[in-house]
């Protein structure tokens, strides 16, 4: 039996809200604020062991680094008297997946959008190098209560078996949740990476899009009435046994799910038509039907370039290339141009280019710092550069030689002096081009 405190720090107690094999997690109330946290503390019977106690500690370390809306937040770090730590953490109050599925089942259409936005979610974490590794329906929060026909905003949780991916192996690689865990999960010697992921994010599937006890075993997988049939393939494909037979991170399962989908983002369908070439990017008759109008401030529409449905963001597609327009694992517009934009993140052979914006984000970090955040380990660093395009600034760095990933890859950062808004590009250039064809593209740029 678990003893509630009264008070931890300054706050109050109110009640237990879960139990774990190494911390309970309270709710507790700030009086001063009115507001409701969780806090979640280390077992006593843990208390001693190092390992585990710096494992606690290390999932304060990479929610406070992490600091996104898809990740449970933590406010702060602390120590009880008797020496063990706990975490104060954002409350939330929607309850938990495993809750949701207790209840009655989500209707087709909501339970796949739930999924992608969970995909997003550890989209986030593997943007950061960092695998979960025990991805179940306790550890998928929602934010705020559920509407009738929404699950409200999703929020990653529990990253106390959350290693970088160069430290996740050994010692901890049997953590998980049976069920849920990947099978290379249980060889003491693997190399768990973010496929592991995957396999969980594969199951969370299963349970809300699969008929009951379907794809157990028999290789078949008996979807729910309404889920799309290729979605039967995703799947399968997610829980392959071998981790080279599934997708390789989160975000390329949520797009393999949307494609399942043939899922039409806000901005529509794009039409594309051959035009003339303005500078240096061939310009084709691209534009989202949903930025149709330049009415209320938004951009206009032009000629070979695409607009996203907002109105804020306008990025050029070259010749032959096409666009899509929709939302990245952070708020703000995002587009995507390519040859092929279904494909590009998960064919290393497909070049493309992503533009995303944040109208506050250079408020809480700068270029050079955002840059930083994706590493693209392995890869040969090319000097930094500076550009100033179309009233942006841009900081600018290469990257070649890759292991993973598209062998390029140019990551920028463009901001405004004087003002709080952030625009960010990658680039996956063509083989054999040059950085006439980034700043080209760079150039083209436009915001609202």
């Amino acid at each position: 039996m678990v003893t509630s405190p009264v008070r931890i720090g300054s706050y109050r107690i109110e009640r237990l809200l879960g139990v774990g094999s190494f911390a309970t997690v309270w709710l507790g109330h700030d009086e001063a604020l009115g507001a409701h946290v969780a806090i979640k503390v280390l077992a006593e019977n843990w208390s001693h062991d190092l390992r585990v106690r710096e494992r606690f500690l290390d999932e304060a370390r990479l929610l406070w680094r992490l600091s996104d809306d898809r990740i449970v937040r933590v406010h702060a770090l602390g120590e009880l008297p008797d020496g063990r730590p706990y975490l104060v953490m954002a409350w939330a109050e929607g309850g938990s997946l495993q809750e949701r599925l207790a209840g009655a089942p989500l209707r087709a259409g909501p339970a796949m959008a739930l999924l992608r936005e969970i995909c997003a979610g550890v989209a986030v974490l593997h943007d950061h190098g960092i695998v979960h590794r025990d991805l179940t329906p306790g550890n998928v929060l929602f934010a705020e209560r559920p509407g009738p026909d929404s699950a409200g905003r999703v929020v990653i949780a529990d990253l106390g078996l959350a290693k970088a991916l160069a430290a996740a192996s050994g010692l901890t690689a049997r953590a998980g949740t049976p069920g849920y865990m990947a099978p290379e999960q249980d060889d003491p010697l693997a190399i768990v990476d973010r496929r592991a992921d995957v396999f969980g994010l594969g199951r969370l599937g299963m349970r809300l899009l699969a008929v009951p006890g379907a794809g157990r075993g028999d290789g078949t997988v008996r979807l729910r009435e309404g889920v799309p049939p290729k979605v039967a393939e995703v799947l399968r494909t997610a829980t392959a046994r071998r981790p080279e037979n599934r997708y390789p991170d989160a975000a390329a399962l949520g797009a393999a799910l949307e494609r399942a989908t043939e899922l039409r983002r806000r901005a529509g369908p794009l039409a594309m038509a051959v035009g003339r070439t303005v500078m240096g990017l061939a310009t084709v008759g691209v534009v989202a039907t949903a930025a149709a109008d330049s009415i209320g401030g938004r951009l206009p529409p032009r000629p070979g370039a695409v607009v996203d449905a907002a109105g804020r963001l306008s990025l050029p597609v070259p010749a032959g290339w096409a666009a899509r327009s929709g939302h990245w694992t952070r708020p703000g517009p995002a587009l995507v141009v390519s040859p092929d934009p279904a494909r590009w993140t998960v064919d290393t052979a497909v070049p493309g280019a992503f533009a995303w914006l944040s109208r506050d984000g250079a408020a809480s970090t700068t270029p050079e710092r955002f840059v930083a955040g994706r590493p693209n380990a392995g890869c040969v660093a090319q000097p930094v550069r500076t550009s100033r395009q179309a009233g942006l600034d841009w900081f600018i760095a290469g990257y070649r030689a890759c292991p993973h990933g598209h062998p390029e890859v140019v990551e920028a950062v463009g901001t405004r002096p004087g003002d709080a808004m952030l625009v960010y590009v990658q680039v996956a250039p063509p083989a054999n081009s040059t950085p006439a064809f980034v700043d080209s593209l760079l150039a083209g740029v436009r915001v609202r």
